[in-house]
C-alpha cells in the first residue's frame, strides 16, 4: 500500500472537515490536511488521521461507513455546532477517532503547540 499525504486549500476537500482519508481502486491512501500555515498543526492532523485510518482499516471499519457519517452529520448539523464527527456517540469509527486524538494531543504537547490555540484555528476553517 502507498500512503500520500497533502496538504491542500480547505475550499478543495472532499466536504467540510479539517482532515480526509481515502483509499482509491488500488488499495492506496491518500490523506488530506488542510493548509494551515503551520507545518506543526498540518502534522499534528495529518498523523491523526493515519491513526484513525490505520484502526479503522485493522477494526474493519470501512471508508465507506466513515464517509456516509460524516456526510450526514455535515448536512444535519446544527447551527454554530462546532464538533467532530467523529466525537458523536453514533459514529462508527467514535473510538479510533477519540484514539487518534489522544496521540494527537500528545504529539501537540511534545511539539510545543497549544491546544486551545490549535483548536481556535481548525474551528476557524
Amino acid at each position: 500500500m502507498k500512503i500520500v499525504i497533502e496538504t491542500i486549500p480547505h475550499k478543495d476537500q472532499r466536504y467540510p472537515t479539517v482532515g480526509d482519508w481515502f483509499f482509491n481502486e488500488k488499495g492506496d491512501l491518500t490523506i488530506q490536511v488542510p493548509d494551515l500555515g503551520d507545518w506543526k498543526q498540518e502534522a499534528l492532523v495529518a498523523i491523526h488521521e493515519l491513526v484513525e485510518v490505520v484502526l479503522c482499516k485493522s477494526q474493519g471499519v470501512t471508508q465507506e461507513q466513515v464517509d456516509e457519517f460524516d456526510l450526514k452529520f455535515e448536512s444535519s448539523r446544527p447551527e454554530n455546532d462546532l464538533s467532530e464527527p467523529g466525537d458523536a456517540t453514533e459514529a462508527p469509527y467514535k473510538v479510533q477517532h477519540c484514539f487518534a486524538t489522544g496521540v494527537e494531543r500528545l504529539l501537540a504537547a511534545e511539539l510545543g503547540v497549544d491546544w486551545h490555540q490549535y483548536e481556535q484555528h481548525l474551528q476557524e476553517l
